[in-house]
């Protein structure tokens, strides 16, 4: 079944159960559906959803909508969907330090943030070595408090998700502790860092090369036990003429993956086994672009996906921090 079948008119809930958009292409997947849960829609009618995170203790999501320049909210208990933040300096990415304080990608202020108790916001980073950043992406916090974030150039390319600026720094991958200011460069060859996340043991990082040649691909590296040397860099998937962007990683370590861009067929979630193999789909009508765990058992996986956010229950819980 295509997509062209799915979504013969746009998107309508699934009425009837399983839901025939999410699809084992592996036996392995079929462990983590449940019969009786199909994909929802929970928001539409923005330009470019990005950088969903889950508040469990206070029942919501935030997601970026970046050309409009605001932060969005989606209330559980109500399904009320209402501003969080705008202007939002063109946010993208975003996270939960191990605080529980919400801390953002800005394309706008191409800078590092974090949202205090109070609301007050915090500048983590701006630059590095006297240079500005570019427009920081995606972004993850490690169990020991660091930060780690993508560093690309797409948010200054032009003034549509950003300011057009020129670069004045590579596309890096850093490692921040936001205790001391002290930030690294983790990785410096990557053709447009982009999603980034641990397994769940926090042994391997995996990084979206989302400018790859001739293909992207999701990347994975060893972490070495001073936990932020990265070795043995290595393609785990090759994306072919799919368009990975942001992803996390469930208890059992495999990866879903945000999917889609030229064929409407590919637009949802890939889900992959910890060696790469590619075991299950999420169909949606547009592309995704970033998705988190969230909801009661961190097993409700939301997604961003163009000018909408879906939800779907898995039978998994997603790893923490990213």
């Amino acid at each position: 079944m295509s997509d062209h079948d799915l979504f013969p008119n746009g998107w309508e809930p699934t009425t009837r159960y399983p839901d025939p958009a999410v699809q084992s292409i592996d036996p392995a997947f079929d462990a983590y559906r449940l019969p009786l849960a199909g994909v929802e829609r929970l928001a539409t009618g923005m330009r470019w959803s990005e950088g969903p995170v889950w508040f469990g203790d206070a029942r919501h999501l935030l997601w970026s909508d970046i050309p409009n320049n605001r932060i969005m909210r989606w209330n559980e208990e109500t399904g009320q969907v209402s501003e969080f933040r705008s202007p939002s300096n063109f946010a993208n990415g975003h996270t939960r330090d191990r605080q529980g304080r919400l801390v953002s990608c800005e394309h706008g202020g191409r800078r590092i943030t974090r949202t205090e108790y109070d609301g007050t916001i915090t500048t983590l980073m701006d630059s590095f070595e006297g240079k500005r950043l570019n427009s920081p992406n995606d972004i993850i916090v490690k169990s020991n408090g660091t930060i780690w974030f993508s560093d690309p150039v797409f948010g200054i390319l032009g003034n549509y998700e950003g300011y057009k600026s020129a670069p004045e720094i590579g596309q890096n991958v850093y490692c921040l502790d936001p205790e001391t200011g002290d930030a690294i460069v983790v990785a410096d060859d990557i053709l447009g860092p982009n999603g980034l996340c641990f397994s769940p043991d926090e042994s391997i990082l995996y990084i979206v090369e989302s400018r790859g040649v001739p293909t992207r691909k999701i990347l994975a590296y060893d972490v070495g036990k001073d936990g932020h040397t990265l070795s043995n860099k290595r393609v785990l998937i090759d994306a072919g003429s799919g368009t990975p962007d942001g992803m996390r990683c469930d208890v059992d370590g495999n990866l879903w993956c945000g999917w889609g861009m030229g064929d409407p067929d590919l637009d949802g979630v890939m889900i992959f086994a910890p060696d790469g193999k590619p075991i299950g789909r999420i169909a949606l009508p547009e592309r995704c672009a970033n998705l988190c765990f969230g909801g009661r058992a961190n097993s409700r996986l939301f997604m961003a996906a163009s000018q909408s956010v879906y939800a779907l229950y898995v039978n998994v819980a997603g790893v923490q921090g990213g």
